[in-house]
């Protein structure tokens, strides 16, 4: 299987949008309640957020096999040279049929590629509810950092596990 990572243009945030809104309702109202993902949606997958993320350095990819689209990531690199995942969303039908593990192989080649790197931390955040994602990383080579609560406005806590992959691609 082919998974391929295709920069997304600005014309096609909508579908980014229309994506997550699919997918959070869906998968995520077994561990937040509606109105916290109607909020988030809002807060996070508005056409002018969208276009702010971007401004402030994170890259969205559509996951792609073919023609179709699976889902979508977000991505940055800070000024330590650690990259982050903001974002990473794959259909409910997509789980459990390795697209996961082969979006992440994808982004380590991507990086390896394009930033001629050899070591390098991927950092990211998942919420500590959410046991199918947090095994998912476990295998594919992430440990947990951290545990914060992260404030995001209208009383509402992301109460996530910050967890990070060394990646060493010397021999």
């Amino acid at each position: 299987m082919e998974i391929k990572l295709v920069k997304t243009k600005e014309e096609e945030l909508s579908k980014i949008t229309e994506l997550a809104e699919l997918i959070w309702k869906k998968y995520y109202i077994e561990i937040i309640t509606m109105d916290q993902i109607e909020y988030m949606m809002n807060k996070f997958y508005s056409n002018d957020s969208l276009k702010t993320q971007i401004l402030n350095g994170q890259i969205f990819y559509f996951v792609k096999f073919e023609s179709e689209v699976l889902g979508f990531l977000s991505l940055s690199k800070d000024h330590n040279g650690i990259y982050f995942i903001h974002k990473f969303y794959l259909l409910p039908e997509q789980h459990r049929r390795s697209v996961g593990t082969f979006v992440i192989q994808a982004i380590e080649n991507e990086i390896k590629v394009t930033q001629e790197v050899n070591n390098y931390k991927i950092r990211l955040t998942v919420n500590r509810q959410n046991f199918k994602a947090i095994n998912f990383y476990f295998k594919n080579g992430f440990t947990i950092e951290s545990v914060e609560d992260f404030d995001i406005g209208e009383s509402y806590l992301m109460n996530d596990f910050v967890m990070v992959k060394n990646v060493n691609n010397s021999f």
